[in-house]
């Protein structure tokens, strides 16, 4: 496995992820993943009604499609949550786009919700073996503005929630214009209000989390951790990559555009989980943001966070960092 990941580490970002993901998925029909892993003793517990193996899954963007679950979920992780989809297929920016940065454990991404579109996912999730926990993360394609915007979020819903075990509403993007822009007090408020009304109308008792961004003020976590629950939303997921990249030692990446994860994030995204905390201390929490060891996921968890998800640490580690992370 060493040998392959560092053969994976002299290839293009986007090609060696593809690759990897494709070579696990391989290695999953033809039966003998098992034997490249190390076999993980669950504790099952129940949150928000439902079941999980453990508190550790995976971020947002390392599947985009759901086209890798059940390679991805034979791995050991307790959950996993793909997307960001959109209603239509879409290419995302121009490449290149994605940037490893192994001396920091970093990566730089500007992918732009690339991804196949909403019904190649739910194709997707109607056909998998995978019996773990399934969140599925929604955005807006990059066309959509103002009431477009969140009319694709109402679309994507409407496909998933019957097949998702919670969904996420990703308005933390910092690589589609004006994405951010949503936590503004009356566009976030606005949002959540039409999400909170549809979900009601179908009756809906599938969680739903609101990934933030690590780059808010404390008055604007405050702000947003109210209105979550003003409108009955199951939580938050903290964060989302940040657009400071001066918290990179290396000034070649500074005015790279894009959102920085990894090593670099942890610290900014702990110190949201904590103003979160702050603000209240019950609300369900899932920390994201710079975990690559066990000792970075018990951090997450000592700070706030009732699960734990990981992006980077997969990327620059491998499968491996599961067992790492959960064996006792």
């Amino acid at each position: 496995m060493k040998i392959i990941l560092f053969i994976l580490k002299k290839l293009p970002e986007e090609l060696a992820h593809s690759l990897a993901l494709s070579g696990l998925n391989i290695l999953y029909k033809l039966k003998i993943l098992p034997l490249f892993i190390n076999k993980i003793e669950h504790e099952e517990f129940i949150f928000l009604g439902m079941s999980f193996k453990n508190k550790l899954g995976t971020a947002a963007g390392l599947d985009k499609n759901g086209d890798y679950i059940n390679s991805l979920g034979s791995l050991g992780f307790g959950f996993l949550e793909v997307g960001t989809v959109t209603p239509l297929p879409q290419s995302g920016n121009e490449k290149p786009r994605l940037f490893r940065i192994f001396d920091e454990k970093a990566i730089i991404n500007r992918m732009g919700f690339n991804n196949k579109g909403v019904d190649h996912l739910v194709n997707n999730l109607n056909n998998i073996n995978y019996d773990g926990v399934i969140g599925v993360n929604i955005g807006a394609n990059k066309a959509s503005e103002g009431q477009g915007r969140i009319d694709d979020y109402l679309f994507c819903f409407k496909k998933v929630y019957k097949l998702a075990d919670y969904i996420v509403i990703n308005i933390s993007s910092p690589n589609t214009p004006s994405l951010r822009e949503l936590h503004n007090e009356d566009n976030l408020s606005e949002l959540l209000r039409q999400i909170a009304t549809l979900s009601r109308e179908l009756k809906n008792t599938k969680p739903i989390f609101l990934k933030v961004s690590p780059d808010e003020s404390d008055t604007a976590i405050e702000r947003i951790v109210n209105e979550v629950k003003r409108f009955n939303f199951s939580g938050l997921i903290s964060t989302n990559t940040t657009v400071d990249k001066k918290l990179l030692k290396n000034s070649k990446y500074h005015n790279y555009d894009g959102g920085l994860s990894g090593v670099p994030l942890f610290i900014k995204s702990n110190d949201t989980i904590k103003k979160i905390r702050s603000v209240d201390k019950k609300l369900p929490l899932i920390g994201v943001g710079g975990v690559i060891s066990k000792k970075d996921f018990s951090n997450k968890l000592d700070c706030g966070a009732n699960l734990v998800q990981i992006y980077t640490g997969f990327i620059i580690k491998g499968p491996s960092i599961v067992s790492e992370i959960l064996e006792k």
